[in-house]
């Protein structure tokens, strides 16, 4: 009797334990589910973390919006709303490229430079041209991780050269003076890490000029492209103060902005 009595207390014990992992309050009853994330927040806390997510989400897709409109073929919203699309995109989202494009590229540009020099008895010289693309080539080839300089500073310069000039190669604007000053001094960076200057020596001016040769197409196709050479040859451009490298003062003087020989 002792013995049945003994086993139903226990059975009964066992069943009043809590599961495990179960939590309970003190009173013996399991505890109601908490919320969590934002809901667990207090109710001023969950208008402000939605009022900041609902701006952050409002920001990416007018973000993408002006990015879809600026690579996009012209459209009555684009030319509605272009200087808005150009605010937004220039200079920090800038894009090289476009959607549907009709004639993608198919030319390879070189841009290459040579310099005059004035010599120390009063002389001059002029340099050979220098291939600055093919410069960037090199640089390039088997580099797992080429800087955005090598890639991208010399095609962008020229490219902006190019939509800022007429084909007498003459500015259209004052972008089009910023873009000579760019490319201009880009030439005399690179022309004054390559070229020997001997002692007393100086950069008179510069002279730039592109090189285009079509892209052959494949062998299985029939088109027949013009495989000659197109150069543009800009004028020479004297060098200035301000265009004068700043790296290596000593290894090339620049008498001739000093002198007031900068005008030509």
């Amino acid at each position: 009797m002792a013995q049945e009595v003994h086993e139903g207390h226990g059975a009964s014990e066992t069943d009043e334990l809590p599961t495990k992992g179960e939590a309970h309050e003190p009173g013996g009853g399991p505890l109601p589910d908490l919320p969590t994330g934002i809901a667990g927040l207090p109710r001023g806390y969950q208008l402000a973390a939605a009022l900041a997510l609902a701006l952050v989400a409002v920001t990416v897709c007018v973000h993408l919006g002006m990015m879809f409109l600026h690579v996009a073929p012209a459209n009555t919203v684009s030319k509605e709303h272009g200087k808005k699309i150009y605010d937004w995109v220039y200079p920090e989202f800038e894009q090289n490229w476009k959607l549907f494009a009709p004639n993608p590229l198919q030319q390879n540009v070189a841009v290459q430079a040579r310099a005059q020099l004035r010599t120390a008895d009063g002389g001059r010289r002029v340099t050979d041209w220098y291939d600055l693309s093919a410069q960037d080539g090199a640089a390039i080839d088997h580099n797992l991780l080429p800087s955005h300089t090598q890639q991208n500073q010399l095609r962008r310069a020229w490219d902006f050269f190019l939509s800022t000039h007429d084909t007498q190669n003459r500015p259209t604007g004052l972008r089009g003076e910023i873009s000579e000053r760019y490319v201009r001094r880009i030439v005399l960076l690179r022309i004054d890490r390559h070229e020997s200057l001997a002692r007393g020596e100086s950069i008179d001016q510069v002279q730039v000029r592109s090189r285009t040769t079509v892209v052959r197409p494949p062998k299985w196709s029939d088109e027949k492209v013009n495989a000659k050479p197109v150069l543009r040859v800009l004028p020479w451009w004297s060098v200035t103060p301000d265009d004068l490298p700043l790296a290596d003062d000593t290894r090339a003087r620049r008498d001739v902005a000093a002198e007031g020989s900068g005008t030509r």
